[in-house]
């Protein structure tokens, strides 16, 4: 039996260096070809622990290069595509939109295109032996824009994005929605909640969080603190993809989330207590009693949505996927990977 290719993008980014080993050692027959541009975003030294992984191939390139992609897909025989490439940070959105716009927006235009030229001779007519080729768009539940004190985001809800970021992926969405009623090309999306593990870039809230406690810096906290999240640990994001990408129904859209909301404070507050018990050195050095001493509340940042839950439903009774970490046992373990990591 031939070996099959898939092409993940975005693999040495945040959810990429936890998918790309997960679905590499789960699929050894299948060969997985990596495609990372190396930006500030993504982890080489972390993604250099997959050499042991005889199926995983490392390419450096932009999903906006269309001549890379199109030799790509014609040298490797590329027959799905998981993409994870994009910007993702809402604050580095507001102050460059451009990057956010050109990556997100034209770059998963020009691989969904790229694939779709691949694979298919024309609207509803694929190439024989490609009838199954799947591309599949990983975005965000920012897409829906911001919720009130109940409620959440279903599949059906209408998208009202507020920043850049959420704009952008939007766009994204929508385009690849295009691609499956135009053209008959087979795709499914799934727009996650918030995900958080270990290795997350630093700039990003949790990691944020810690790196400042553990340096006895001030926490900051946008706002009143007030604003919620629904937290998915990344292995269960990774096993939602998984279960999509290989059972979910073309065209269709599905809700990836963790049922964990939480406000930005009772986090903050959480990931003190955790590093009370297993850093104390640090904390006994400055004479604080608690880490929570250091939370901060600084200015809000423009445009900041209130409040983000989605209903994973879907997923979970067509599918049958089910989170497997609640908040409170994902954060243990990513606080622990990142005082472990930091020593």
């Amino acid at each position: 039996m031939e070996q099959k290719t898939i092409l993940i993008t975005g693999g040495a980014g945040f959810i990429g260096l936890h998918f790309v080993p997960y679905f590499a050692e789960k699929y050894p027959n299948v060969k997985v070809i990596n495609f990372d541009k190396l930006t500030y975003a993504a982890d080489f030294e972390e993604m250099n622990k997959f050499n042991h992984l005889s199926n995983h191939y490392f390419v450096e390139g932009d999903i906006g290069d269309r001549e890379l992609l199109e030799t790509l897909f014609r040298d490797h025989d590329i027959q799905g595509v998981i993409h994870f490439a994009a910007e993702s940070h809402v604050d580095r959105s507001i102050d460059d939109p451009d990057a956010f716009i050109r990556t997100n927006v034209h770059g998963t235009f020009t691989l969904l295109d790229v694939a779709k030229n691949y694979w298919m001779t024309g609207a509803n007519q694929f190439r024989p032996g490609y009838e199954h080729a799947r591309f599949h768009h990983i975005s965000t539940d920012e897409v829906y824009g911001t919720l009130g004190p109940v409620g959440l985001f279903s599949e059906t809800s209408p998208y009202a994005p507020s920043s850049p970021y959420s704009a952008s992926k939007a766009s994204s969405d929508m385009i690849v929605q295009s691609y499956y009623r135009t053209y008959g090309m087979n795709t499914v999306i799934t727009n996650c909640s918030n995900n958080y593990g270990p290795k997350q870039h630093k700039e990003k809230l949790i990691p944020t969080i810690i790196r400042k406690a553990l340096n006895a810096e001030t926490v900051p906290i946008y706002g009143d603190g007030q604003n919620i999240r629904d937290w998915l640990y990344v292995l269960d994001h990774c096993k939602g993809v998984d279960h999509v990408f290989h059972d979910g129904k073309t065209g269709q859209t599905y809700n990836i989330g963790g049922e964990n909301e939480r406000t930005n404070l009772y986090i903050a507050r959480k990931i003190c207590e955790i590093l009370d018990e297993l850093a104390p050195e640090t904390k006994q050095k400055t004479g604080l009693g608690s880490y929570k001493e250091l939370i901060s509340f600084v200015d809000d940042r423009p445009g900041h949505d209130r409040r983000y839950a989605v209903d994973a439903s879907k997923i979970k009774e067509e599918l049958g996927w089910q989170a497997d970490e609640d908040f409170e046992s994902g954060i243990l373990k990513t606080v622990e990977w990142y005082v472990n990591h930091e020593k």
